[in-house]
């Protein structure tokens, strides 16, 4: 099968998906594209990111997200949604909502955050944690600002300023980036576990940004043909924008395909000065394996 029969064959497999009240077996959709089930499951990933099952999910749930963002009943929007019941959605609400349907209808109401603030050679950051873990990662000029920021992204989620040395999580999230950035000649702890919403997609594309080694750099087209996706380069580029986490997913390390430097949500010169940093504390280490 040629390349463009391939990708008209994926594309049939994916309107079916999106028409799908139930989600269709692997075996059914191979059968509807001619294809073996195993072929189908590797090539629907390359294409699209993720697998058919993946993507179904992917699809009610955001189904789901608009809905109660309009005010739905949670009951109604579930079922509307396309799930056979209420039980489903809490099995996989953690990983795509980042909170239960109901807690995120009401704005994050109920969750419990506690942040720190803390001065970086970028500037002032922010970080902040729940019950299940990290939700924010932030950089800015003030501490007021990234407040702001954080109050604006959990509306209605109870707020709580801790002291450094009082919180574990957060402690240990700023002495590793510390560490890992050369910040701080300490050795760098365990990152905690993560609390952040994100498709299967982003969390692809925020894995493969991790593996990027400090102080080289890739483009989106780059990294989109690393993944198997080589027309993803903007999808790479809306996944990177909503990254939250600050220096620990690096999306500095992604740059325009002529090189440029391109934005950040930090800001662009945050991003020159992190590059430039990294390459400089890289270089002793490149010279070596040259050598």
């Amino acid at each position: 099968m040629n390349a463009r029969a391939n990708e008209t064959t994926l594309e049939h497999v994916r309107q079916l998906l999106e028409r799908a009240d139930e989600a269709p077996t692997l075996q059914a959709l191979a059968e509807a594209a001619s294809l073996s089930p195993s072929h189908l499951q590797r090539a629907f990933r390359r294409r699209y990111g993720m697998s058919p099952a993946e993507y179904h999910r992917a699809r009610r749930f955001g189904q789901l997200k608009n809905a109660l963002r309009k005010g739905a009943a949670v009951t109604d929007a579930v079922y509307d949604a396309g799930f056979g019941s209420g039980s489903r959605v809490y099995e996989h609400s953690d990983r795509l909502l980042g909170m239960t349907p109901a807690s995120y209808r009401a704005g994050g109401a109920g969750a419990d955050i506690r942040y720190t603030t803390t001065a970086t050679p970028l500037g002032r950051l922010l970080v902040a944690t729940t019950s299940r873990g990290i939700c924010s990662v932030t950089l800015g000029d003030t501490d007021a600002e990234l407040t702001e920021r954080l109050a604006n992204e959990f509306p209605k989620a109870s707020l709580e300023r801790v002291d450094a040395g009082r919180e574990e999580w957060l402690d240990a999230v700023i002495a590793r980036i510390a560490s890992e950035l050369g910040w701080s000649h300490a050795a760098a702890p365990e990152l905690p576990p993560l609390d952040v919403a994100a498709t299967a997609f982003q969390w692809r594309v925020w894995n493969a940004l991790t593996r990027i080694p400090a102080g080289t750099t890739k483009s989106y087209g780059e990294l989109a043909a690393e993944l198997g996706m080589p027309r993803a380069a903007r999808a790479i580029g809306n996944a990177c924008g909503n990254n939250r986490l600050a220096l620990i997913v690096p999306c500095h390390r992604i740059v325009r395909e002529d090189g440029s430097l391109g934005g950040w949500r930090w800001g662009v010169e945050r991003k020159r000065e992190l590059l430039a940093s990294e390459q400089h504390r890289d270089e002793p280490q490149r010279k070596r394996s040259a050598a």
